[in-house]
């Protein structure tokens, strides 16, 4: 089923720091979940809200991404017309060398070419399997400049954070990052509109000489336009920080919660690639763990997510750890509460040691 909305999704936030996981990438192209990234969950719930033309607008590090999505195929969404577009961070040369080198005329020149009625802005930093259905007819049925999405986590995931207040169910107080907010709603960065009011916005912000676009562009003229808010009830993680990347990952070993994130009425969509089944190995010691393809197993894991093609060798012990592809962990290397990048060696009797608040990072490719 189709709907009269075309979707925007950002693929980087300044504010959202996950130490090394992010230096070479943005946060919508980071792994989670042993063969996701995280923009597959944004894009998958547009794409299953019958959502068919989507942007995504691009910041910095945006490589991996690009490989990532490609033509837009494993979401169905390599079309002649529609379909999925990056957006590139600038148009004009003279943003090239600027501090901030985001551009918004390519996404006013983006939205000028699209025939929907409403857009749907979404930051990419969520993970859930939400449908846009009902928002975007709630919306559509109310009459008001924006509505947007929100839920009761109020500061608990630190920021950033944008902490609103309602009456009647209208925006009438906003608060960046608060440390005592005085409601406990806090956005989801994701807003829906009227196409043509977006692109009257961005032709006001281009005027003025600004260049930055996100969901809180919006949200701060509640002062000006009637900003209503939509309560989203389902299962969602927000990714501020490595604390709440590391909490969320560690949450998908729980059975409930893989069960409505991946085995629900939608699926999460992602680039497929076709790796031979796992190897579980003589002496191997395996309990409560997501283990992708491709992977190698002769030492015990425990409680964690290891992606496809690692090598974890004899005697060695994970626990509550995040392996990220082809990573080899050596013979009687010892790791807890670690997150391991891509392409990463860990020697024969490495310890390493990190607590769920704060875990150890090591980048990608590294020789430890």
């Amino acid at each position: 089923m189709l709907i009269d909305a075309m979707g925007i999704i950002l693929a980087d936030n300044s504010r959202v720091r996950l130490g090394e996981l992010n230096d070479a990438r943005a946060i919508a192209a980071t792994p989670f979940g042993g063969r996701y990234r995280i923009i597959d969950f944004m894009l998958s719930s547009m794409v299953n809200s019958g959502i068919k033309h989507v942007g995504v607008l691009a910041e910095t590090k945006y490589s991996s991404l690009m490989d990532h999505l490609g033509t837009g195929s494993h979401w169905d969404l390599d079309r002649l017309q529609q379909g999925l577009r990056i957006i590139p961070p600038y148009m004009q040369s003279e943003f090239f060398r600027s501090p901030n080198p985001q551009d918004i005329t390519g996404l006013h020149d983006f939205l000028k070419h699209s025939v929907h009625t409403y857009v749907v802005v979404a930051e990419s930093n969520i993970i859930s399997n939400m449908s846009f259905t009902d928002f975007v007819a709630d919306h559509k049925n109310s009459g008001v400049d924006v509505t947007v999405m929100y839920n009761h986590d109020s500061n608990r995931l630190g920021s950033p954070n944008i902490s609103l207040s309602f009456e009647d169910n209208k925006v009438v107080d906003l608060m960046i990052d608060p440390t005592d907010p005085e409601s406990d709603c806090s956005s989801l960065g994701i807003v829906v509109l009227e196409r043509t009011l977006l692109m009257e916005m961005l032709d006001q912000a281009i005027a003025r000489g600004e260049t930055l676009f996100n969901t809180e562009f919006i949200l701060e003229k509640y002062q000006e336009l009637t900003i209503h808010g939509y309560e989203n009830n389902d299962l969602t993680f927000r990714i501020n920080s490595l604390a709440t990347y590391f909490s969320a990952s560690m949450r998908l070993l729980e059975k409930g919660v893989l069960q409505k994130i991946f085995k629900g009425e939608n699926k999460i969509f992602t680039k497929v690639k076709n790796e031979s089944p796992a190897r579980y190995l003589k002496d191997n010691q395996v309990s409560n763990s997501l283990i992708s393809d491709g992977c190698d197993i002769i030492g015990s894991v425990e409680n964690s997510v290891v992606f496809r093609g690692v090598n974890v060798g004899r005697y060695s012990k994970i626990s509550n750890c995040i392996i990220l592809q082809d990573t080899v962990i050596m013979e009687g290397a010892e790791l807890s509460n670690v997150i391991i990048d891509k392409d990463t060696v860990i020697r024969s009797g490495v310890r390493l040691q990190g607590s769920p608040d704060y875990p150890v990072v090591i980048g990608k490719g590294v020789i430890v």
